[in-house]
């Protein structure tokens, strides 16, 4: 059976990038589907800043996230500024409609934490849809006119109210709830898990009836 995987995630959260390293490697190996639920960290109006100059933002950097990105073998730099990211995810709205929701999402990681682009700026975020395969027209057509805008606010709804997320990233496994990086054998476990208990509620209610037909 194929198992689904919800990830609550930022773009521009270090930690959710990370957090595919181990994540790719169980997707590799097993029956895994995986959906990305939007989640915002510093929404606008909050004010931008630039990380660079927030000492305990480099403190962070440097005494955890460069240390864990080298343990996970992921290259990741730090971004000159923090994007605010509702454009990116009614561009992976879009995307998702169309059938490349994680590789929209997978692409957007990229430019933002190995690739340095302004993953808020339109044509930027055209320019990852198209590479992804998706129609650059369709797609920046979709984004001015704000057409997923409903839907993001309805994900971000959700993922506060709902699901009451707290921090990202955060892996839904059926009943499993796992905050922060997680192992991949962690991840397998809990997959491995929900397998089980599908199993067990196939079973669930089997019975004769009384005039004795099985």
């Amino acid at each position: 059976m194929t198992v689904k995987i919800k990830v609550y995630s930022d773009f521009i959260c270090p930690f959710c990038f990370l957090g595919t390293g181990p994540l790719d490697e169980v997707v590799k190996e097993k029956d895994v589907e995986v959906e990305w639920m939007p989640f915002e960290l510093r929404p606008s109006p909050f004010p931008k800043i630039d990380p660079r100059t927030q000492p305990r933002v480099m403190e962070a950097w440097n005494s955890i996230i460069y240390p864990t990105a080298k343990k996970l073998g992921l290259e990741i730099k730090l971004p000159h500024f923090r994007s605010y990211t509702h454009l990116a995810f009614e561009g992976y709205q879009f995307a998702k409609e169309h059938g490349k929701g994680n590789e929209f999402h997978h692409r957007v990681f990229i430019a933002n934490f190995q690739e340095e682009q302004n993953i808020e700026d339109i044509e930027v975020l055209t320019k990852l849809a198209d590479e992804v395969g998706l129609s650059q027209e369709a797609f920046k057509e979709a984004l001015v006119s704000r057409k997923y805008k409903k839907m993001h606010r309805e994900a971000i709804k959700h993922a506060l109210i709902d699901a009451q997320i707290t921090a990202v990233p955060t892996f839904i496994i059926g009943d499993e709830v796992i905050q922060g990086i997680t192992s991949k054998e962690k991840l397998a476990k809990a997959i491995d898990q929900e397998i089980e208990n599908n199993k067990e509620d196939e079973l669930d209610g089997l019975q004769c009836s009384i005039d004795g037909d099985s």
